[in-house]
């Protein structure tokens, strides 16, 4: 878990990275030079390409979680204040929640759902500001977004790739990067007729760090831990980028804005460590109780069957 983490963490950098060292008003620009490259690299790398039906799953997987994610969200940060967009996206848990208990049967709980409307004000109070104004098509393109991403993790974690994971991160990068090239172009034109330094060492940052090593961690997390808990995890990215902000460009941190970190936070570990016992299956049941021969033998009893939380 902790792992996993470090990439919506990492994804926190992304704004000050893009304020200081990317060219202005190329966010699309920089979504491609995020994924494409980093998905390509880590094709080379594993040497692998689908087979079969994971040719469709990672077109579709590749559009969710990148493609179609960072389009919606660039039209959401475009048309809203950056507060109302983060708040907006803030509701993703519930949503993964949700798809998680009608696609996998999880089991959606009490606190789950108050942990998720907690986040929800956590964030709102982290970086929404009174004199924020709401524009119909930025809330349902940030919500939008939303659905996209958890639709994303959720199936992700029900089609589980027999390749290296490496390899499936990046053929989801290469297909998501693919479909925003034509965005790009039409939205923003061609590429900048010069790049800085500065700007190279901001897409390299982008990709490498941003894309090849944090989508690795994120696909790893959805794997090994139940979506909704991963999702939760998204929660850390605008507490991280209002703390670097604060650190690193001087930026007023309110009481108010701390208390909202400190409910985000909370709600964050509240969803995490809540308690998933359910009952026992009667197979399982049936499993651990001895026979007579392990009874009277007790190095020939069953180990104690644990839950995989």
């Amino acid at each position: 878990m902790l792992v996993t983490a470090i990439a919506p963490a990492v994804w926190g950098s992304t704004y000050i990275v893009t304020t200081e060292l990317l060219p202005p008003h190329r966010p699309l620009l920089a979504a491609v030079l995020r994924a494409l490259p980093a998905g390509l690299l880590l094709i080379a790398l594993t040497r692998r390409l689908p087979q079969g039906s994971w040719w469709w799953r990672s077109l579709v997987l590749g559009a969710l979680n990148i493609g179609a994610f960072l389009a919606l969200l660039f039209i959401a940060a475009y048309r809203l204040p950056g507060g109302v967009a983060a708040t907006v996206g803030a509701v993703q848990p519930l949503i993964t929640a949700g798809l998680s208990a009608a696609l996998l049967g999880d089991r959606l709980t009490l606190r789950t759902v108050l942990s998720g409307i907690a986040g929800v004000a956590g964030v709102s109070l982290l970086v929404l500001r009174a004199n924020a104004q709401l524009d119909v098509v930025g809330v349902v393109a940030a919500l939008a977004g939303a659905v996209v991403m958890a639709t994303g993790v959720v199936l992700s974690k029900r089609w589980t790739s027999p390749a290296p994971l490496l390899a499936t991160t990046g053929w989801q990068l290469t297909a998501g990067g693919l479909l925003l090239v034509p965005v790009a172009l039409l939205v923003e034109g061609g590429p900048p007729s010069h790049l800085t330094a500065a700007n190279l060492l901001g897409y390299g940052y982008l990709s490498l760090i941003g894309a090849a090593l944090t989508y690795a961690l994120w696909f790893r997390g959805i794997r090994a831990l139940p979506p909704t808990s991963v999702s939760f995890l998204s929660l850390l990215s605008p507490v991280v980028a209002t703390a670097i902000g604060w650190l690193a460009l001087g930026q007023d941190l309110s009481p108010l804005q701390a208390l909202g970190a400190l409910i985000v936070l909370g709600s964050l570990v509240a969803a995490q460590t809540q308690r998933r016992r359910a009952t026992p299956a009667p197979a399982a049941q049936a499993a651990a109780q001895p026979t007579p021969t392990q009874a009277a033998d007790p190095q020939a009893a069953p180990p104690t069957v644990r839950e995989n939380a």
